[in-house]
């Protein structure tokens, strides 16, 4: 999509603090952390939010799991726990419309969010 920030940085064409690549998605440091870990998770095709997914995209959400569990790996976050988080719409908080997950960790998650 032309105007998506998310594509944008997939493209290259805005830098970002890169965690991990492969050829289906992209994962960095969020420029507005919430946690002393906090990563974004983004495949590399635009697709807006998980009530768009069709086909084969299914396959690329448990790549993208698979992805998180790495990087929570070498974040050391699997040893105390982390937060895995998807919004989905303006009510659920999506400001960006391109699917995307935060892994957010080093520090205790209160509940409800906050």
């Amino acid at each position: 999509m032309e105007n998506c920030i998310f594509c944008k940085i997939v493209k290259g064409e805005i830098p970002c603090n890169k965690v991990y690549e492969d050829d289906k998605v992209i994962a960095f440091n969020d420029i507005n952390p919430e946690a002393p870990v906090h990563v974004l998770v983004v495949p590399k095709t635009h697709i807006k939010s998980i009530m768009d997914l069709s086909g084969d995209e299914h396959q690329l959400i448990s790549h993208v799991f698979k992805v998180i569990s790495e990087i929570a790996k070498d974040l050391k976050l699997s040893e105390k726990g982390f937060r895995i988080v998807n919004n989905i719409g303006e009510d659920g908080g999506q400001t960006v419309p391109h699917i995307h997950f935060h892994i957010l960790g080093g520090r205790s998650m209160q509940w409800p969010p906050g």
